[in-house]
């Protein structure tokens, strides 16, 4: 038998870091995102042996092993034995299935998409294909968070999963005990076509650690401090979500670039590494050759950065950037989340 899957990247929009405890456990958070037609891939196929293969073709490493429970959860491709463990443990009675997982991302490591939340939805949906597995939207969201952040201990908030999990146009609310709410928005056909013509996706050519910057981010806010001008900082992109959700209904998007601009700064008071010196030089050419605002994809530091100009300002823009080391990508707005099939 063999399952395939996939499982969107995401772009957010605002709110990014809300999401992260423990703010959003103290203060509640608030994110607004959209799926994008780049994707986590991942085959699954059983074998007639108590063998364990994986292949994660884009990072270019595998590990082959014996089918045990649980799979040491070091060296290479952690998530992948994570979510094996997770699975065996709490679905088949702990016992090991011999298979061969094929995995890749069509985003870079490091690119502020989500990238591997998305990659370990993918893994559960295809799971969740081959062995039938009763698992919902927010079932499967919240367990793919617990296997990054409880069971691999890596630093980081809840958006990326539920972006995965449900797809399109998302305003999430983040609270303490776990409690999430995803509300999909019903955003009409022309401003989201409008925003995609007024959007651009440059990568920078940096990679970064997220878990890293989002430590420290976390640190520097100092929760207990509410004078901490970090903390404040976050306060005021937590309100940027609740305001780009309604200029997003009403379709007005010359206010959308305004509050992503005002976001970008209160973005950079939360942690000295949300920028440097080669992101600064990208934003400056981007801005001096028409754009309107900007940001950076996720934690920060790299990645890619979401552009805003008018469209007839983008070859422009690509032009002024092309001698930077990094490239545009071009996407589409997608509305399906999480998918997985059987091959026949």
């Amino acid at each position: 038998m063999i399952v395939r899957s996939r499982s969107p990247l995401r772009l957010g929009l605002a709110g990014g870091g809300t999401d992260v405890s423990p703010y959003s456990d103290q203060f509640g958070g608030y994110v607004l995102n959209v799926t994008i037609n780049l994707y986590a891939h991942c085959t699954i196929e059983l074998l007639d042996n108590p063998t364990v293969v994986f292949d994660a073709q884009d990072m270019g490493q595998s590990w082959t092993g014996r089918a045990d429970y649980p799979l040491p959860l070091v060296d290479v491709l952690v998530l992948h034995k994570a979510v094996y463990n997770r699975i065996m443990r709490q679905f088949n009675s702990q016992q090991t299935i011999g298979l061969r997982m094929v995995t890749r991302s069509d985003a870079p490591p490091g690119s502020g998409l989500g990238s591997s939340s998305s990659m370990v939805v993918a893994m559960l949906a295809a799971y969740k294909q081959l062995l039938s597995l009763p698992l919902d939207e927010y079932d499967m969201a919240h367990l793919a968070y617990e296997i990054e952040r409880v069971d691999c201990a890596m630093a980081g908030g809840k958006q990326d999963q539920y972006a995965a999990t449900f797809g399109g146009f998302n305003f999430m609310e983040f609270n303490a005990n776990d409690l999430v709410v995803v509300n999909p928005l019903r955003v009409h056909r022309h401003i989201e076509i409008e925003l995609h013509s007024r959007m651009m996706l440059y990568f920078t050519g940096i990679s970064r650690e997220s878990a890293r910057i989002i430590e420290e981010q976390v640190e520097s806010a100092n929760y207990f401090n509410l004078g901490n001008d970090s903390l404040m900082a976050m306060h005021e992109i937590k309100q940027t979500a609740l305001q780009i959700k309604e200029c997003l209904l009403k379709g007005d998007l010359n206010a959308i670039s305004q509050i992503i601009h005002a976001a970008w700064d209160a973005k950079k008071r939360t942690s000295l590494a949300i920028t440097n010196s080669h992101i600064d030089l990208v934003a400056n050419t981007a801005l001096a050759a028409g754009a309107y605002a900007l940001k950076v994809s996720g934690a920060g530091g790299g990645g890619f950065m979401m552009i805003l100009a008018d469209s007839c300002a983008h070859m422009h823009i690509e032009k002024a950037l092309s001698g930077l080391g990094g490239y545009v990508q071009k996407f589409q707005f997608t509305h399906e989340g999480a998918e997985s099939w059987l091959v026949i």
